[in-house]
């Protein structure tokens, strides 16, 4: 049984007005434990509104969210404890720190929670230690915080709930290249260790390929793919029709082929290009130590 379903999922906002616009239509997949998921699509393509579908932070127009089986509507007064098992991490988090110190806005989760007094403290030092926190930065305000601080420090409140659906919208937003990449480690090394399943919503299809197991296109609300990156990337030249940058390397890869050299056209990484283009560069050499003396046109 998948641990996360959705099944013919759609929202509609303002339903029966003048102004409704249909933001997510009949989307249906299955997400196993431990998977990590990236989801990706253009602005307006409804990956917002979906994410927020399946904490139960917006209630379907149709369809159903399965977690572990049941249908997370099928009681509404405890739709609140869906969301200690699926946490969510939304755009720019810092916003949303409110506490007095660090440490206690990271515990806020966990006690909402009823958990002991113990169990809190550990759970807010092991979050910390995730995000790399220094210890003494847990005393501080959140506001004396730098801004890859504050946002490490959002992002472990919520990891301080152990949840076992993690769904990150756009957590490097507005961080620069060097931040984005120590962000990026760190939630790959919170699901290496953890094995909890993560949802991640990027624009940076860079991002996405370094990390997901499979990807989630999404395009004006429909589900264009969802599959391996991989089989993602072989798909390259359509993923950019829909206006969705694909790595570098990918188009790198992509022109290589364009000019005649055998090479594929679904490499997603630079370590995965280099191996090919060697490939490439022993057959060619191989060609040219078993052509006849004085070459072809001898």
């Amino acid at each position: 049984m998948a641990l996360l379903e959705v099944k013919d999922l759609s929202f509609t906002y303002g339903e029966k007005t003048a102004f409704e616009k249909k933001a997510v239509r009949n989307i249906s997949l299955s997400i196993e434990k431990g998977e990590f998921i990236g989801i990706i699509g253009h602005t307006g393509s409804g990956k917002s509104t979906f994410i927020q579908m399946l904490n139960g932070l917006i209630k379907p127009s149709g369809g159903q969210v399965l977690l572990e089986g049941k249908d997370i509507w099928s009681e509404p007064k405890k739709i609140r404890n869906v969301r200690f098992k699926v946490g969510m991490v939304f755009q720019y988090p810092e916003y949303q720190l409110f506490e007095e110190t660090v440490e206690k806005d990271i515990a806020f989760g966990p006690q909402n929670m009823k958990l002991g007094a113990e169990e809190v403290a550990k759970r807010v030092k092991d979050a910390a230690a995730f995000v790399d926190l220094k210890p003494e930065l847990l005393k501080k305000s959140p506001f004396e915080l730098s801004g890859g601080e504050k946002r490490r420090a959002a992002i472990a409140g919520v990891i301080a709930m152990d949840p076992e659906i993690l769904i990150l919208d756009e957590p490097a937003a507005g961080l620069d290249p060097k931040g984005r990449d120590v962000l990026m480690t760190q939630i790959a090394t919170y699901h290496k260790a953890k094995g909890n399943t993560v949802l991640l919503v990027s624009h940076s299809m860079e991002d996405i390929s370094k990390v997901a197991d499979k990807i989630l296109v999404m395009n004006k609300g429909d589900m264009y793919a969802f599959d391996t990156p991989k089989a993602i990337f072989s798909k390259g030249e359509e993923i950019e029709k829909i206006g969705l940058q694909i790595p570098q390397i990918t188009k790198i890869m992509i022109g290589l082929a364009k000019s005649g050299f055998d090479v594929p056209t679904d490499i997603y990484s630079v370590e995965q290009a280099v191996m090919e283009i060697m490939k490439l560069r022993k057959s060619t050499s191989d060609i040219l130590l078993k052509a006849p003396e004085g070459g072809a046109g001898a």
